[in-house]
């Protein structure tokens, strides 16, 4: 009986070694797994709608590459004009901006003369007494008619069904000058429907909400309507400080999550993506307690991957910790006694992956 036993040993001694790579003396060998230490999370500088997510879980990313795309909320120039004054600074609240100042941008518009008009001189006709918002009209001063031009109904009051403005699109005027006001481009009296008085068109003041991130206009430049003035975010900025409109990665690693997609509504701080550093890939390895006097923290460990054992190429690692409680043996398999987690701190290049298995030998 106790031959058998001392047979059945030997086999199993037998089997072992033949499983385990060829190791230097001195050396005890260990199966193992790349693993990464912990998650970092990369999280939306502002809020915002995401607009385009260019990773996927598993991507390896660099310092530097995109993550995602954070759109701003766009304010565009609502007349041609010159930009005759830029009170906001990149970083400030719009609103804080509105209040100080009445705007973020003001825009003095081309038109620069608008007439305040009534219908009490206008030819006396059922016709000349409705005025529709938006028509062309033409302009001659009281005077002389030395002074012509054209303009556009504006705006009618609501209260006083005899009065309404002319913004003066083409011509020469002095400002307080009295106007005749024609639908006719002759000039035709049975189609003067009133008069004005030339004063000065309002400057445009152009507000927004959130923070200014970008400014596209300096005072003094000249813009068409629909021209971009600036963009602004939801939330303040860290130390008004303006980061751009685009999502980096400020470590290498792998992409360990994706937590936004394309259209999502995000607050600043909010979670975009989480990946795991390159600096923090660990292999990951379980020994017996038989092996705790072979491994010790602090220890020289190296590395050799299992789909590159043919090279012979080793990785130099240090063992970082050694758990102290006991990890119960997997199913299916014939340990006993107990076992415990052991990490290893290595270096790793391109080449390597997480969920990688290596064989480990420690000195």
């Amino acid at each position: 009986m106790r031959m058998k036993s001392m047979r059945s040993k030997a086999l199993a001694a037998l089997l072992v070694a033949l499983a385990l790579p060829a190791c230097a003396a001195g050396e005890t060998v260990f199966a193992g797994e790349v693993t990464a230490d912990r998650a970092q999370v990369i999280t939306a500088p502002y809020g915002g709608t995401v607009e385009e997510v260019a990773v996927r879980v598993g991507d390896s990313v660099r310092i530097g590459d995109p993550i995602a795309v954070v759109e701003t909320q766009k304010t565009y120039a609502m007349t041609d004009g010159t930009v005759s004054g830029v009170f906001a600074c990149e970083g400030d609240s719009a609103e804080g901006i509105k209040e100080r100042y009445g705007a973020v941008v003001y825009i003095e518009p081309i038109n620069r003369y608008t007439l305040d008009c009534t219908t009490d001189k206008g030819y006396n006709s059922s016709e000349n007494r409705y005025i529709h918002i938006g028509e062309t009209v033409y302009l001659s001063c009281t005077k002389d008619g030395s002074h012509q031009g054209r303009g556009v109904v504006t705006a009618l009051d609501k209260e006083k069904e005899n009065v309404f403005k002319v913004e003066v699109t083409g011509g020469e005027f002095y400002m307080g000058e009295t106007v005749n006001v024609f639908r006719d481009a002759g000039y035709a009296t049975e189609s003067r429907i009133g008069r004005g008085t030339v004063g000065r068109t309002a400057p445009v003041a152009v507000t927004g909400e959130g923070s200014v991130l970008r400014l596209h206009v300096r005072a003094g430049d000249t813009v068409e309507r629909g021209e971009l003035l600036f963009e602004t975010v939801t939330g303040t900025l860290d130390g008004l400080y303006a980061p751009d409109t685009q999502v980096v990665s400020d470590r290498a690693g792998v992409i360990a999550s994706v937590d936004a997609t394309n259209g999502t509504k995000v607050e600043k701080g909010a979670k975009i993506a989480t990946i795991y550093p390159e600096d923090q890939m660990q292999v990951k390895m379980v020994i017996s307690e038989a092996d705790l006097p072979d491994v010790r923290v602090g220890g020289a460990a190296s590395i050799e991957f299992n789909w590159d054992a043919d090279s012979g190429r080793r990785y130099e690692g240090t063992i970082s910790s050694i758990s102290y409680l006991s990890e119960k043996p997997a199913e299916g398999t014939s340990s006993q006694g107990a076992q415990y987690v052991a990490y290893i701190d290595f270096e790793p290049d391109e080449t390597v992956r997480i969920g990688m298995t290596v064989v480990v030998y420690v000195q």
